[in-house]
């Protein structure tokens, strides 16, 4: 065994362990004016607010508003959420953020014989309307700005659910502030089953509300493209750009064959990117994608307003980036990784909760989360200049380094004929199984420290563990019970009315909007199961994903 001086002669000697970003790209000693001299600062970079974005969106950035604070919050029954929700609010959080569990992800409702054990584990269900309702019960909807972080062919229900609050109690739709991620076709290849996410389907429902909420609902964030989720798979930071914006611009495409204009619709849509632990790589990162985008919507799509120019962007601190063993570790990556979005320019932020990689966020937990951000925006000084870090040797190299091979992967996948085609192929899978094993490789032969796991181990004994969230007693046994007295109670010839009027216009396929439907079935109660459901077998496909369930009202 090396004796512990030994260890400490070699700690007092070591240099950097990595010679290359995390994404592979090599990296010099020392970056000089050499490294930027062909740079045009005008067209290149320019100042915040002006084409190409390059150093943000906004001419002021922080001075005029820091970002939105959001943390993701969602579990349990809809008063275990609501309670959260409303104690973040109470802590300071800036904007509300809520995540749907898995069986609202899979379009099934909590009393699925496959769902019940996961119904609220991981975040809210969302069954019905009542869920809804008694998730935002309290909350004044005209004041708040509202996310729902649910990226699946479930997505119009959830708007629908949230909408149908919305006119129960009033509120114009055009004051609805806040964003649905919409995003159904990462559920191909981000742990979502095939059965769930038909293509077609997929087109169909994101191009539904893009289409309601540009025309219904202006300050309403209509898609919000979740390249984080992609990240977590394990791939580069390039890549991670690269396939987000393949996946906005078939999003895009498909809305224009509706016969909307660019301009309608392009200014609301937003982007939510992984902060990974590369500091300076994702800062690059995200300059990069400013700029990229910027020449995507002006280029491609012939963009005249100057919001539709823009990368408007939300920020998820790395997940994949912590561990459980010493976990108290991760507060230190958070607080790195939220730094490089800080910096980055974000509009939004999530940190992390420490014990992610062992449970979802206590209350300590995430208020520590949230005081991260705090911390940032009223200590540190971070929020003072826009894009403080522009003009360095390095991260405009690195920026242009991430823009150029960002730019070589989305060209070939354009070459193959765009995302749907790169993901039916398998293509994307194989990039992501290459990218996961790569990176296990770089772990196990220690090429990559990761502290805790490969180095700086402690014996588990002393690795001590406090105190993590329990998932409530009897959540599946309480939402069972919830959705069989909705079921008896509601008026159930019109629930069929309803989704009979919703199954006949989804079987035409002629493009027409099916939300203004959904909304109707909504407010009589009909499930998310049994919308969805009824959707799905207008498509063509069975009512139930998983094959146990026929249609409670026709065949």
């Amino acid at each position: 065994m090396e004796d512990k001086f030994e260890k400490l002669a070699k700690a007092y000697s070591e240099g950097a362990s990595r010679l290359k970003t995390w994404s592979g790209f090599p990296v010099k000693e020392v970056y000089t004016p050499e490294d930027t001299k062909e740079i045009d600062y005008g067209r290149e970079i320019g100042n915040p607010g002006k084409f190409p974005f390059t150093r943000g969106i906004y001419e002021t950035m922080f001075r005029g508003r820091v970002w939105t604070k959001r943390e993701v919050a969602g579990f349990g029954i809809p008063k275990d959420t609501n309670e959260r929700v409303k104690y973040l609010v109470d802590q300071g959080q800036s904007g509300i953020n809520i995540i749907n569990d898995l069986p609202t992800a899979m379009g099934v409702d909590s009393d699925h014989p496959m769902a019940k054990e996961e119904a609220g584990a991981v975040g809210a269900p969302f069954s019905s309307l009542r869920d809804m309702e008694e998730t935002v019960e309290g909350i004044p909807l005209e004041k708040v700005s509202m996310s729902f972080n649910v990226s699946t062919t479930v997505s119009p229900i959830v708007v629908a659910q949230y909408v149908a609050v919305a006119q129960k109690r009033g509120v114009d739709l055009d004051k609805l502030r806040g964003t649905i991620q919409n995003e159904p076709l990462k559920g191909r290849y981000c742990g979502y089953s095939p059965s769930t996410m038909h293509i077609d389907l997929c087109l169909q429902t994101s191009a539904d509300i893009i289409e309601f909420c540009s025309k219904n609902m202006p300050l309403w964030y209509t898609t919000n493209v979740n390249l984080y989720d992609l990240r977590e798979t394990g791939i580069n930071a390039a890549q991670e750009i690269a396939f987000g914006f393949a996946m906005a611009i078939a999003y895009i495409e498909n809305v224009l064959k509706r016969g909307l204009d660019i301009d309608e619709f392009a200014p609301r849509i937003a982007f939510y990117c992984s902060a990974h632990i590369d500091f300076f790589e994702e800062i690059a990162k995200l300059r990069a994608a400013r700029r990229m985008w910027a020449s995507i919507m002006k280029e491609r799509f012939n963009a005249k307003k100057l919001k539709s120019l823009t990368f408007k962007f939300g920020v998820h601190t790395a997940g994949c980036s912590l561990v459980p063993q010493q976990p108290l570790n991760n507060v230190i990556r958070v607080a790195y990784e939220a730094l490089a979005a800080v910096l980055g320019g974000v509009q939004s932020l999530h940190c992390c909760s420490y014990d992610e990689p062992i449970a979802i966020p206590t209350e300590e937990s995430h208020r520590l989360a949230l005081r991260t951000q705090q911390i940032l925006s009223c200590e540190t000084g971070v929020a003072t200049v826009a894009d403080p870090l522009a003009g360095s040797y390095y991260v405009e190299s690195l920026t242009n380094k991430v823009e150029e091979e960002a730019t070589k992967i989305l060209k070939k996948i354009n070459e193959m004929g765009g995302m749907i085609t790169a993901i039916e192929s398998g293509w994307i899978d194989q990039e992501m199984e290459k990218a996961a094993y790569q990176y296990q490789q770089e772990v196990e032969s220690k090429e990559r420290i990761v502290v805790g796991v490969n180095e700086f181990v402690i014996p588990p004994e002393e690795d001590v563990q406090g105190d993590y969230h329990k998932i409530p007693s009897k959540v599946s046994e309480r939402r069972e019970a919830a959705l069989k007295e909705l079921k008896e109670t509601r008026d159930n010839h019109l629930v069929e009315e309803t989704l009979k009027r919703l199954k006949e216009l989804a079987e035409k396929k002629q493009g027409e909007n099916l939300l203004p439907h959904i909304i109707e079935a909504v407010k009589a109660y009909a499930t998310t199961g049994e919308v969805l459901g009824t959707v799905r077998m207008a498509f063509g496909y069975g009512y139930d994903p998983f094959e146990v369930l026929e249609h409670p009202f026709f065949s």
